[in-house]
């Protein structure tokens, strides 16, 4: 490894995340979503006539839905142009679904990924990784052990190819339909690349499974599908980074994510995603857990111009759990709205939401959430803490949960804090021979602390780096 990559690795983070490459295309669309760009890219990627159909009544869907704009507090997303995006482009590179070998990649797709450490993070302490650029999978692998206990790590791409009748019956039916709202519909006619991640049955896999995904271009759109299943009795971590640099025109992500957690299954689904400041960051995330099933969340969200992010769990088992975690950070232009969505549907099921937001410089966070817990979900319990820290007057922070309770028998918990950095705190930390600066970013680490011990000891470093760019303005 040279020494320039370890320097970018271990000391400039910035320069990590924000160089950029000249693209190199091997086919792209126009601009803008018509049913010819659709029928386009089913034929660029060779799908089976089911899936472009699925793909055509999803952009009927999107062309008859308005775009939201009635929410309290929500996002401006007048800018949001779906004419003025690039909705697909393939990486120019040999073989399509990615290279088996990471030297096999085209020496510029290949150092962007160095510069973020893939192969190192694979090396150490992954099961399988996934790297897509632009709207394809240019890299994936998994070790032969989890190959050989029938686990399936493949990108979505394959996956419709190799796995029909699991996709057929999975994507977009059960978890994640294309009505649930505009976006979705969007993602569903337009979506390309992702990961599919099968684990059979009993089947523990004990090192984390990574997939990450990179938006290069400027004026694009990048819309991942990732679909997990783990069936009764197995056990996964999924870890999802993603990234942009900057540019003057605004990008568009609008990934979706559909998680089956059955009976007695464990999943964890970890990402920190830290986009330019000029993307709009639109995703919808859901997870249905049968009985005694657990899901969590862990998210840390930062750097784009706007984003809307609601992961959603449907507990439609006795005794299942879902527990979500979450940091947002926002900065001078930034709206940060997301929060969780829990549906209680089964008796004795639980959940905790604990949501800890960050705001500087007039940027504004938002907590948005939804606890349902239904008619005859006895036994049931949820707890949701939200914790805002403000650095400035001009910075705002909003909280706004909402619960639907239709059984009397349930234990229900709401907190929420809002403050700002205490002059007498950092008052106190100087007096210990910190500065200013350094006493303001250990009250912020020790304010993220209960998100950072979930996540992987290379993420959790990085999410700390990156709040610390945040706070001294140098990304975006």
């Amino acid at each position: 490894m040279s020494s320039e990559q370890d320097h970018l690795k271990e000391t400039d983070t910035e320069a990590r995340f924000e160089f950029k490459k000249e693209q190199k295309a091997a086919f792209k669309t126009e601009k803008g979503l018509t049913e010819e760009t659709i029928r386009v890219i089913s034929e660029d990627k060779n799908e089976p006539e089911w899936m472009l159909q699925r793909r055509l009544r999803a952009l009927r869907q999107f062309q008859e839905m308005p775009m939201p704009t009635d929410w309290p507090g929500q996002p401006d997303l007048s800018e949001v142009d779906i004419d003025e995006i690039v909705p697909y482009i393939r990486p120019d590179i040999e073989v399509r679904g990615g290279a088996d070998k990471w030297e096999d990649l085209p020496d510029e797709i290949r150092d962007t990924f160095d510069k973020l450490g893939i192969p190192e993070a694979e090396r150490n302490a992954l099961s399988g990784v996934g790297a897509q650029y632009e709207s394809e999978i240019v890299y994936q692998n998994m070790q032969e052990q989890w190959e050989e206990k029938g686990v399936i790590f493949c990108d979505m791409d394959k996956a419709v190819q190799e796995h029909e009748e699991l996709v057929r019956e999975y994507f977009m039916t059960k978890c994640v339909p294309p009505s649930d709202n505009k976006f979705a519909a969007l993602h569903g006619a337009i979506w390309s690349g992702g990961s599919f991640v099968y684990v059979p049955e009993g089947v523990t896999v004990e090192m984390p499974i990574q997939a990450y995904f990179r938006m290069n271009s400027e004026g694009m759109g990048q819309f991942e599908h990732t679909l997990i299943i783990a069936e009764e009795n197995s056990e996964v971590h999924y870890i999802e980074g993603c990234s942009a640099p900057k540019y003057s025109h605004f990008n568009l992500h609008s990934g979706g994510v559909e998680v089956f957690v059955k009976e007695g299954a464990h999943v964890q689904y970890s990402t920190v995603q830290n986009w330019s400041k000029n993307t709009y960051n639109l995703n919808t995330k859901r997870a249905i857990c049968e009985k005694d099933a657990t899901m969590e969340w862990v998210s840390g969200s930062m750097g784009s111009k706007a984003t809307m992010l609601y992961p959603c769990t449907i507990l439609k088992g006795p005794g299942a759990t879902d527990n979500h975690i979450t940091i947002a950070f926002a900065g001078k232009g930034q709206n940060i709205d997301t929060g969780a969505k829990v549906y209680h549907n089964a008796p004795n099921t639980k959940s905790t939401i604990e949501s800890k937001s960050i705001s500087k410089d007039g940027g504004r966070t938002n907590y948005r959430g939804l606890v349902h817990i239904a008619d005859g979900a006895e036994g049931s319990s949820t707890s949701v803490e939200c914790d805002a820290l403000m650095f400035d007057n001009e910075s705002t922070s909003d909280t706004m949960p909402y619960m639907e309770i239709e059984e009397s028998k349930v234990d229900v918990a709401h907190e929420a804090t809002v403050g700002k950095i205490g002059d007498e705190d950092v008052f106190y930390l100087q007096s210990r021979g910190l500065d200013d600066d350094d006493a303001k970013q250990m009250i912020v680490a020790g304010f993220i602390e209960p998100i950072t011990e979930e996540l992987p000891i290379e993420y959790a470093v990085e999410l700390n780096r990156l709040i610390e760019l945040e706070m001294e303005g140098s990304l975006g």
